[in-house]
């Protein structure tokens, strides 16, 4: 009887891998289009445009195969109890901090001022209004700004209806901007770490607070999965 049902479940099982339809690779395809996309890049004669698209191509590759998303950091914790993104996430903020520190303490030594510091933006409560719509956005599109460009580039149909409104919003939040900064923005403190507390003890707190958070979700995991 066991025999019987053996070969009947492998006749089902071959049925269905004939009816499933082989996964084409579209490798061949991207390269295609990555080659068109650079020498139209040459053709302008714009070495900037091809660095850029040159760019572009790694870093979403690097995306694609990683997987990595900031939706899923902050969002995996919650749903699953998994924090192995979140992690990821914040060992990728420590290492951006220690390359903006050394760029930016290269340039102090040399004359110059720190890097990034004409985008050091005052604090106020639309930023914290901001922080919420846009966690509410990303969850609700499944991806931030880098994951729904990189599914969208997989072709995924939901990604492309968050890109038009991912368009949408960008071009209106340009424009409140306009005159909210003016009114609102520009009247608040801004917060620079190394004004403060200089440049040892920025980056003393910056990493004392990476490592309390990733312990932090190191044994949120355990716990959940315990």
């Amino acid at each position: 009887m066991n025999t019987a049902l053996d070969k009947e479940m492998t006749k089902v099982v071959k049925e269905n891998s004939i009816r499933k339809k082989p996964f084409k690779s579209q490798i061949p395809h991207a390269l295609v289009l990555i080659a068109i996309l650079i020498g139209f890049g040459f053709y302008l004669n714009d070495v900037k445009l091809v660095k850029y698209l040159i760019f572009g191509v790694v870093f979403g590759m690097i995306l694609q195969r990683s997987r990595f998303c900031f939706t899923a950091a902050f969002r995996d914790p919650v749903i699953t109890g998994g924090t192995s993104l979140t992690r990821a996430a914040f060992l990728a903020v420590a290492v951006g901090t220690i390359g903006f520190s050394a760029l930016s303490l290269y340039s102090i030594s040399t004359g110059g001022k720190p890097m990034g510091t004409d985008s050091v933006e005052p604090l106020s409560i639309l930023t914290i209004i901001g922080g919420v719509l846009f966690g509410i956005g990303m969850v609700i599109a499944g991806g931030c700004a880098s994951g729904t460009l990189m599914r969208f580039g997989e072709g995924f149909q939901l990604q492309w209806i968050s890109f038009i409104f991912f368009i949408f919003g960008s071009a209106v939040g340009a424009w409140a901007m306009g005159f909210l900064e003016p009114m609102v923005i520009k009247q608040k403190v801004s917060v620079y770490l190394p004004d403060h507390l200089g440049w040892a003890g920025a980056l003393i707190f910056q990493f004392t607070l990476i490592g309390i958070i990733y312990i932090a979700a190191v044994r949120w995991q355990k716990k959940k999965f315990s």
